[in-house]
């Protein structure tokens, strides 16, 4: 608690500094960062002289940050994804449209896993996938789908919250072996190699749940079995 006379320091003119007043008049200095990031007290000790995660008030919020404007867009392309995992059936984890595509129950799994994958995005320099070991997430339910979709994505939601501005033009890079697979900005990295990269799978589940008589949900506007009145 702080009287509303002493100086918050750096938290006066940060972006994610917020001052709360109770009903007895009473001033606190809440720090947003602290609803991702544990290391941030909740309620700083004030006069606040430095700190790692100050970033300028003008900045992110009067012009708003990237990721302010990703945010929305990232909950519901997340939303629809949930959905589609979940209609996932059961008993056909060997189905392929093709010879030459992937079972559904090796797709299905990736969809799930990919969500966590912008959580190295968006706090990583970039990857080689020779230097992580990795087994890839066996099929069992559209439960268990949906689980490991959501801690994946929980995690990326809190990182985007609180990215700071400065690092979406930082370089990123993922590579095989030392190949380079992708190589450009952060922000670059963010939309083609993790969301877009999400859509598309997303995307092909849809031809897979279709070809088994399993409903879709609407996507960017009405599906055959969601008109949403159309």
């Amino acid at each position: 608690m702080q009287n509303e006379k002493v100086s918050a320091g750096l938290c006066e003119s940060c972006a994610f500094g917020r001052r709360i007043e109770s009903s007895r008049q009473s001033v606190f200095l809440l720090c947003e960062r602290a609803a991702a990031d544990q290391s941030f007290p909740r309620y700083p000790q004030l006069p606040v002289s430095t700190c790692r995660g100050w970033e300028p008030r003008q900045l992110t919020r009067n012009l708003m940050r990237t990721a302010d404007l990703l945010l929305t867009e990232f909950d519901a392309e997340m939303k629809t994804t949930r959905t589609t995992l979940e209609r996932v059936p059961a008993g056909r984890g060997d189905f392929k449209p093709h010879a030459k595509s992937m079972p559904l129950g090796r797709l299905a799994p990736h969809v799930a896993e990919l969500a966590g994958f912008g959580l190295t995005v968006l706090t990583e320099p970039g990857l080689d996938f020779s230097q992580r070991s990795y087994t890839p997430l066996p099929f069992e339910s559209a439960a268990q789908l949906v689980r490991v979709f959501d801690e994946g994505s929980a995690k990326v939601r809190a990182a985007l919250q609180t990215m700071d501005e400065g690092k979406w033009t930082e370089p990123w890079k993922l590579a095989f072996q030392g190949k380079t697979l992708f190589e450009g900005s952060r922000f670059l990295a963010y939309r083609e190699m993790f969301l877009n990269h999400v859509v598309h799978h997303r995307a092909q589940l849809g031809v897979y749940l279709r070809l088994n008589d399993v409903p879709l949900p609407a996507t960017y506007g009405p599906s055959a079995d969601e008109t949403l009145g159309f």
